[in-house]
């Protein structure tokens, strides 16, 4: 339990602590959202340290719990005495950005049950001050969007811990005759190169083949179209990176989605394979037209 990393995200009403778990949930912590302090104890005793999977413990705790102010630094001392010391992250805004927030999403402030929202937050603020000087760390969201909150956490987290979120890339070949699919990002038809089903010999092989990939990937215009898509994805994936992106798929279709877009598909994944980006490839419809006839 010692080297376990545990976090504890606090702060005031609208400020962004919903995003914030969503950022440790997706650099492999395991989380709870609206925790009562009572109960950390209690879940750090649970094997969570036994999976390399789970880099560490991130905890969500504010004003919902009636008992938050009262207990909060008696938990903290309880949790220090069985060697565990938690990095307290304090989240804020300014009155007008939580007014703005809580008007958009047309929830009640926690406190509001008698309040008008103003009254909520000012409330809110002079019961949160002590936990705030407490805090290892104090973000003030005013100024952040939902992606760039993100960003700001996976970068506290890739410094505490080395772990380093990476977009999950999958490559993707298709026929059109099946629909484009649902889940492609960025769609790119290949019919406008010449097609191996027409070709005798080749008709009855897949893009997989060294005979259908040579015929593919021999084609000038192949070669032209590789060098001009490969520029424009090495140009877009930091920027779908930068955003936060968790899934992206570049999805390439011909006719049946056996043929040119197997191969290119191929083409394109060995490529980013050797660029150490770790891609997935899939070839959805490659045996489609043999298992319909």
């Amino acid at each position: 339990m010692e080297n376990l990393k545990v976090y504890i995200i606090t702060g005031i009403s609208g400020s962004g602590k919903t995003t914030v778990v969503q950022a440790f949930e997706d650099a492999s912590f395991y989380c709870i959202d609206n925790m009562p302090m009572e109960l950390v104890p209690k879940v750090l005793e649970l094997p969570l340290g036994e999976s390399t999977k789970v880099k560490g413990a991130a905890f969500v705790m504010d004003m919902r719990s009636k008992t938050f102010t009262k207990t909060f630094v008696s938990g903290v001392c309880a949790l220090e005495e069985m060697g565990v010391s938690p990095v307290i992250i304090f989240l804020e805004a300014d009155t007008q950005t939580l007014v703005k927030r809580f008007s958009q999403t047309r929830r009640h402030h926690p406190l509001g049950d008698e309040k008008n929202l103003l009254d909520s937050i000012k409330s809110e603020k002079q019961g949160m001050a002590a936990i705030r000087k407490l805090a290892h760390q104090i973000i003030d969201t005013s100024n952040f969007n939902v992606h760039q909150l993100k960003a700001e956490i996976q970068g506290l987290v890739s410094k505490e811990t080395g772990f380093k979120r990476f977009m999950k890339l999958n490559i993707m070949s298709f026929g059109y005759k099946y629909g484009i699919p649902v889940d492609a990002d960025i769609v790119v038809d290949l019919r406008f190169l010449a097609n191996p089903y027409f070709v005798p010999e080749l008709k009855a092989h897949n893009g997989e083949s060294d005979a259908v990939k040579n015929f593919v990937l021999e084609n000038p215009e192949t070669k032209t179209f590789l060098n001009k898509y490969n520029n424009l994805i090495d140009y877009l994936i930091p920027l779908y990176e930068k955003e936060n992106k968790a899934y992206l798929t570049l999805a390439l279709g011909c006719t049946g989605g056996r043929h040119r877009s197997v191969a290119i598909s191929r083409a394109v994944f060995e490529r980013l394979m050797k660029k150490g980006l770790n891609p997935t490839l899939q070839h959805r419809d490659i045996d489609r037209d043999i298992k319909e006839t």
